[in-house]
Parts: structure tokens; sequence; C-alpha cells
């Protein structure tokens, strides 16, 4: 028998891609996990192994502000579960509606600010929601609910929470494409046999749908779960390096940024900094293992 040929093509198409990647992604990775290892003593470089990290999770000064930006970002990562995905999963099932007029329209319209700089919606929503010259308060008492509005990005109790919503109105336009796509793949012979059935309209969505897009719903929580810890423009563009007020916005982003590079009068230190990284980056691998292990577990249930 004739032994296959290997298809030494493919090598070619993949080279440039797997280059280039290495090149942006996983050389600096390693690079800045190398980097968490060493200290810097009289202007010489000095490997310490992981005290770097025993600094940061033990240290009184180090580790009150990793936990405070840790417990903020999964405070940003469980507004953006408990209402961006909902929210996009509604649009999703409004939309794909084979009766609903215009619906490229409001589509279009959803997904517009997902495009836009963080710059600009940072900026944008601080006018808007300035007590001095912004236009929340006009509108809320046009409506007879001024009573309601408070300076909520100046307030440490509001401001993650106002954050995470503004983040949440310009990125639920991607788990609605991607559970509208999800949804345009069901085969209508499905839907139709659950006609027969007189199962039709919600009951169609819940009992139907929902169970067939599951899979996309589990891919948008990882994504969602990977964008959240790696969030740090909204942050930077509205409130600043110091995610203020007193570090009430502050997440891991931020913490590193103003570790790595400095800010005002901190100055920067690259090694405490990649330990943050690489203390971001053991975060964020964790729980996708989990999270998989926990679908592949399901399925193995539901095969079973």
């Amino acid at each position: 028998m004739n032994r296959p040929r290997f298809r030494w093509h493919i090598l070619v198409f993949l080279a440039p891609a797997v280059l280039v990647y290495t090149a942006v992604m996983i050389f600096p990775l390693f690079n800045t996990l190398r980097l968490a290892l060493y200290t810097e003593i009289d202007q010489s470089r000095v490997f310490v192994g992981l005290q770097n990290f025993q600094t940061l999770f033990f240290d009184p000064i180090w580790s009150e502000q990793f936990w405070n930006a840790l417990g903020n970002n999964f405070w940003f990562f469980l507004i953006h579960m408990l209402v961006q995905n909902p929210i996009g999963i509604a649009l999703a099932a409004l939309l794909s509606h084979p009766r609903l007029r215009f619906a490229a329209l409001y589509r279009s319209a959803i997904f517009i600010p997902t495009i836009l700089s963080f710059v600009i919606v940072g900026f944008a929503w601080k006018l808007i929601l300035s007590p001095i010259w912004g236009i929340a308060p006009s509108m809320l008492d046009a409506v007879g609910l001024k009573s309601l509005f408070a300076p909520w990005l100046g307030k440490e109790e509001y401001a993650l929470t106002t954050l995470a919503l503004i983040s949440v109105w310009q990125f639920v336009g991607i788990p609605m494409m991607l559970i509208y796509a999800a949804l345009l793949t069901i085969p209508e012979e499905i839907l139709e046999a659950g006609e027969i059935d007189g199962i039709t309209g919600t009951a169609a969505f819940w009992k139907i749908k929902l169970p067939l897009i599951l899979p996309s719903i589990g891919i948008i929580s990882i994504l969602t779960f990977v964008g959240n810890f790696n969030a740090f423009d909204l942050i930077y563009a509205s409130q600043g390096a110091l995610a203020g007020p007193d570090f009430s916005t502050d997440i891991l982003g931020t913490f590193m940024y103003r570790t790595f590079f400095g800010f005002q009068l901190q100055l920067g230190d690259p090694h405490m900094g990649s330990a943050i990284a690489g203390a971001m980056f053991a975060i964020i691998l964790v729980g996708v293992c989990i999270y998989l292990f926990g679908i592949q577990t399901r399925m193995r249930r539901y095969q079973l």
C-alpha cells in the first residue's frame, strides 16, 4: 500500500500566520512570564523565582490592590454574564423572527457601537452622565425621574457598575449576532416537526431552539470571560489609570498598567507588572479549563 503523501502546501500556507502570531503573541507572552521571575537590584537583573508572586499575593501593600482589582474584575464579568448575554439572546430571538420587518436595520443599529473606539465611547458617556453639562439629568427630568439621577461615575458604589453597563451597551451586538447566526442554522424540519406537536411561539424557543444553541452560548461565555479579564480600554478612557474614584473601578488591566509603566509619581516596575500579567494569564487559563471540563462532563452525561 502506498503511504499518503505529506501535504507540504499546508505548511507553506500556515507558516506566515504562525510566524506572525508567534512574534506578536507567543514570544511576548513567554517573555512576560520570564520577566516575572526576576527583579532589579542595583540596576542589575537578579533571578528571584516566585518571590514577585509571593509579594503580589501576600504583601499588605500589593495584595490589597491585587484583591481589590480581582474582585472588581469578577463583578465586571458577572454583570456581562447576567445582563449582556441574556439581552443578546433575547434580541437574537426577536430579530430572527421571519415576520419582523426592518430586521436588518435593527441588527445594524445594535451592532454599530461594537465598532466604535473605546476612547470615543468612554469620553462620550462621561459627557452624557456628567452632572454639570451632561444630557442625562435633563432627559430624566423630561420624564419626571430627575430624582433618580446621581453622579454615577463619581460615586464609589456606582462607578464600576455604571462602566460595566456602558460596556454592555457597546458589546451586546456581539452575542446577539453569534446567537442570531446559530438560530439561522437550525433546520426548518425540526421547527416544523415541533409545530406538528403543538410547540410554537415562545415554547418553540425554550424547548427546541435554546437546547440547540447551547454550544454557541458556551462559546460566548468563554469569550465574555476572556474579554472581561483582559479589559482595560474603557476604564482607562473614562476614569484614567488611577481608576477612580479611590480605585473603585480598578481592574487587573489598569492595575497592571500602573505597575508596569508607572503613573504620575509611581515608578514603573516591569517585573511586578509581569507578575500581575502572569496572574491574569493563570486566572484566564484556569477559568477556561474549568468551563471546558464542565461542558465535556455534561456532554458525557447527555450521551449516557
